[in-house]
C-alpha cells in the first residue's frame, strides 16, 4: 500500500494538516496496514479528521454493501459507504437509513464516530441506535462488538474513531413509504413562535431554519419544515452547482447576508405551502451545490451548534441574540428539536433546542464563538464535536460528565495512542 504525502483540512477549511495518507480499497489490505485514525470524506468541520504530521487511512474506497435482509431492512456495509448512497439505493426499496445528517457526503464510519442525528431525532434518536453490529480492527485483527459489549459499545458510538478502525457495520433500516418527500413550509414570526412550533410538531421530520441577523421582534423569525415519505412520481432533483473558486471576502458581508435571508424568508408564501421533494434535496438541501465550503473564502468558517436542556431555552434565544447583534453570521443557520436518545459516552443529544450557525473565520467571529461556548456550558449544554474547532478541555470534560470513562475504554483500546488525531489532543481527551 503507497502512502501518499497530502495537506488536507475538514469541511471549514480553517484548520490543516500534512501528513500521509492511505486508500486501501479491501478490508484485507486495510488489515497490514499500520495502526492509524481512520477517515472519511472528511465532513467534520473542525479538527476531527485531521492527524497532522502523522498518518491517517482514507476508507472511501471500502464502500460496498455486503448484505440486506430484505424481510428486516437490516444491512450490512462498508463503512467508507455515503449515508446519501445508502439513502438512494434502499429508498426506492422501501427502506432508509433510520437516521440522517445534513450531508449525504458522510460516511457510515463518520456517523458511528460522531453518532449523527437528523430532522426526526426528537422521535427515533441518534444514528447509532439503530446500529446492530460494529466490526472494528484493532491491532491487525478484526473485531465484530454489539450492544452487549456495554463499555466497548458505547466507547465507540460518538467515540471519534479512538476505539479502533471501524471496517463494517450492521444498520436496522427504517421503514418508509418512497423515495419522494411531502414538505410542509410555513413562515414563523419570532423566536417564541419558532418554540412553539417545534414542540408542537407531530411530523416525522421537522427542522427550522432560522434569520440568524433577524432582531429586535423579529428575532428568532424563520421557515419550519415539516416533512413526510411519499411514493408516486419522483420529481426532478435540482441540478447540481458548483463553486469554482473561493469567493472574495465581501461575499458574505452584513449587507448581502440580510438581503439573502430576507428573500429566503419571504421564498415561502405567507399562508405556507406544500410541496413534492426528492429525497436528497430535503434531507441534504446544500449538497447539490458542491463546495460550498469556498463561499467562506480561502481562510474558511467555523460552526457552532449546541444543544441546551428544554428549560434553558431562553439561554438558547441569549446567544441568537447575541449573534444577531454582532452582524457576523452567515445565513446557514438552523434550529431543532432534540429526544432524548444517545449511543455513546460522547454523544452529542440530549432532549432540549439546538442551533447551529456558521460564521467566516474571523477574528471577531472565533471571540464570539467562544462567548457562545461559555453560555453554553452555563446553560448546562453540550458543544457537537461534528462541528467543533475552538472549543477547549475545560469545556468539554463539563459538557461530557461520561469522559472517564470513555477515556477508560479507549485506553484499553488504544493504549499506545495510535488513533489520536489532532482533535483529541487539542481537547486533551485521551489524558486520563
Amino acid at each position: 500500500m503507497t502512502w501518499k504525502t497530502c495537506t488536507y483540512s475538514g469541511w471549514g477549511r480553517a484548520l490543516t494538516a500534512t501528513g500521509d495518507i492511505a486508500r486501501p480499497e479491501r478490508a484485507s489490505v486495510l488489515a497490514k496496514l499500520p495502526a492509524a485514525p481512520a477517515i472519511g470524506n472528511k465532513r467534520s468541520y473542525g479538527d476531527a479528521p485531521l492527524n497532522n504530521n502523522g498518518r491517517v487511512i482514507d476508507m472511501t474506497r471500502l464502500d460496498r454493501v455486503l448484505d440486506f435482509d430484505a424481510a428486516t431492512g437490516v444491512v450490512t456495509v462498508e463503512s467508507g459507504l455515503t449515508i446519501g448512497e445508502l439513502a438512494r439505493l434502499f429508498a426506492p426499496k422501501g427502506w432508509l437509513p433510520p437516521v440522517m445528517p445534513g450531508t449525504g457526503f458522510a460516511t457510515i464510519g463518520g456517523c458511528i464516530a460522531m453518532d449523527v442525528h437528523g430532522k426526526n431525532h426528537h422521535h427515533i434518536g441518534s444514528f447509532g441506535q439503530h446500529v446492530t453490529a460494529i466490526t472494528l480492527l484493532q491491532n491487525g485483527k478484526q473485531r465484530r462488538i454489539t450492544p452487549k459489549d456495554d463499555t466497548l459499545w458505547r466507547a465507540t458510538i460518538g467515540g471519534l474513531g479512538q476505539t479502533g478502525v471501524i471496517v463494517n457495520t450492521s444498520i436496522q433500516m427504517l421503514a418508509c413509504k418512497g423515495d419522494v418527500m411531502m414538505v410542509t413550509e410555513r413562515r414563523v414570526d419570532g423566536w417564541d413562535e419558532h418554540i412553539v412550533q417545534l414542540d408542537a410538531s407531530q411530523a416525522s421530520y421537522t427542522v427550522g431554519w432560522i434569520d440568524a441577523t433577524a432582531r429586535g421582534d423579529a428575532l428568532g423569525r424563520g421557515i419550519l419544515e415539516e416533512g413526510e415519505t411519499g411514493a408516486g412520481l419522483v420529481p426532478k432533483p435540482n441540478p447540481s452547482k458548483s463553486v469554482p473558486f473561493n469567493a472574495p471576502h465581501f461575499a458574505l458581508s452584513k449587507p448581502i447576508v440580510r438581503a439573502f435571508n430576507a428573500a429566503y424568508f419571504r421564498r415561502v408564501p405567507s399562508d405556507g405551502r406544500t410541496v413534492v421533494k426528492p429525497i436528497q434535496d430535503f434531507f441534504f438541501p446544500l449538497d447539490r451545490i458542491h463546495d460550498w465550503n469556498k463561499l467562506y473564502g480561502k481562510r474558511g468558517f467555523h460552526q457552532f451548534q449546541c444543544v441546551v436542556p428544554l428549560d434553558q431555552a431562553d439561554a438558547l434565544r441569549a446567544m441568537l441574540e447575541k449573534i444577531a447583534n454582532s452582524g457576523l453570521a452567515s445565513p446557514l443557520a438552523v434550529l431543532k428539536r432534540m429526544g432524548e436518545g444517545r449511543a455513546g459516552y460522547l454523544s452529542f443529544p440530549m432532549e432540549g433546542y439546538t442551533l447551529a450557525v456558521d460564521f467566516p473565520n474571523r477574528a471577531a467571529a472565533c471571540e464570539l464563538i467562544g462567548e457562545l461556548e461559555d453560555m453554553t456550558t452555563s446553560a448546562g449544554g453540550r458543544l457537537y464535536l461534528a462541528k467543533d474547532a475552538l472549543a477547549t478541555p475545560e469545556q468539554m470534560a463539563a459538557m461530557y460528565p461520561e469522559l472517564p470513562a470513555w477515556q477508560k475504554a479507549v485506553t484499553k483500546a488504544d493504549p499506545t495512542g495510535a488513533l489520536a488525531t489532532d482533535m483529541t489532543r487539542r481537547l486533551n481527551l485521551r489524558n486520563t
